[in-house]
């Protein structure tokens, strides 16, 4: 397996792809044609040199997923809204407007975001264990408790919203776009056919991130020893960004290895993605491959890392996987 470095995330009927600095929506629209959109994205951080420091750069670079995340749902929303404005068109101010109040929407639900998942993760979880203190001598094992109880909130939360119907089809996008990043990496030409036997679960997911800040905040939570339980949460809220920044390193290293250690590691992260992954159909597929294809050149990727895909027969290495070889290569 050879990393990509591509990510991405589900839409609204459709899925997002980001590589580097660029990325692309597409989006089955109502009609059943496919919308692609490209475009540059900047990042709330203009030092590259910051986003390069470890421990710092998953700070910003889940403010970032957060702000993309929520600009490209609201992006393919709009393809399934009831426009009582159908039809009519609007001036370059009111635009201007529009897309001024979208931004100030989307940075509000951003923090609101935040905000709620400290309160409901985070601090939830702290006030619930406290009830049981009574009971429970141990400091450590307070925090054990607690983090139990983090964690079961996280997987509950997860079970209930997979119900919603429309989150469903969401999920199973999510699974295209990870079986399209798989297949490419693990050396296969990017067809329906070969996305589809390909795997929906993958090392370097979102819902992999935060099961491990569930974990690493149940080991930073250890050390805290205040005797003030206003401060204690203030602690804990404080050390957030901290524990963002260690599970997005310990994320970018599984994506990167197949340490016999790393994969262990990886596994209750892949176990929780079958939550959040369902086998998507072919049409579910198309739009991740249009997605993929508008930002990255997988032929070269394929060429440079698993050898010459698409040349004669005898430029093709015996090591290629048989199923690589079984795609067959369109001439040069």
């Amino acid at each position: 397996m050879k990393s990509s470095n591509i990510g991405g995330q589900a839409v609204l009927e459709g899925i997002m792809m980001k590589n580097g600095d660029r990325y692309a929506v597409a989006v089955r629209k109502p009609d059943k044609e496919i919308e692609v959109r490209v475009e540059d994205y900047k990042s709330i951080v203009p030092w590259k040199s910051v986003k390069k420091i470890p421990f710092i750069r998953g700070i910003f670079s889940f403010v970032d997923s957060l702000v993309l995340g929520m600009k490209t749902l609201t992006y393919s929303a709009s393809f399934y809204e009831d426009g009582e404005d159908e039809g009519e068109e609007m001036t370059a101010e009111e635009l201007a407007k529009q897309e001024k109040k979208e931004q100030m929407f989307m940075n509000l639900t951003v923090v609101l975001s935040i905000v709620l998942a400290i309160a409901i993760f985070m601090i939830l979880p702290y006030f619930l264990s406290d009830f049981l203190k009574k009971y429970v001598v141990s400091r450590w094992g307070m925090t054990i408790i607690e983090g139990v109880i983090r964690v079961a909130i996280f997987l509950g939360y997860i079970a209930l919203v997979s119900h919603m119907k429309d989150i469903q089809r969401t999920f199973m996008y999510h699974g295209a776009e990870h079986k399209c990043i798989n297949c490419i990496e693990h050396g296969m030409e990017l067809k329906v056919e070969n996305v589809r036997k390909s795997s929906k679960q993958h090392k370097r997911c979102g819902t992999s991130f935060l099961f491990f800040v569930m974990i690493v905040s149940i080991i930073f939570c250890f050390f805290i020893t205040a005797e003030s339980q206003v401060l204690r949460v203030l602690i804990r809220i404080a050390l957030m960004p901290l524990i963002a920044g260690v599970s997005y390193e310990i994320i970018r290293l599984a994506g990167n290895s197949e340490n016999p250690v790393v994969n262990a590691l990886s596994r209750p992260g892949l176990w929780v993605q079958n939550m959040t992954t369902k086998e998507p159909d072919d049409s579910m597929i198309e739009v991740a491959i249009r997605a993929v294809e508008a930002v990255f050149d997988w032929k070269k990727y394929l060429n440079e890392n698993f050898g010459t895909l698409y040349g004669t027969e005898e430029e093709i290495p015996d090591s290629m996987p048989d199923c690589a070889l079984q795609s067959g290569a369109p001439e040069a």
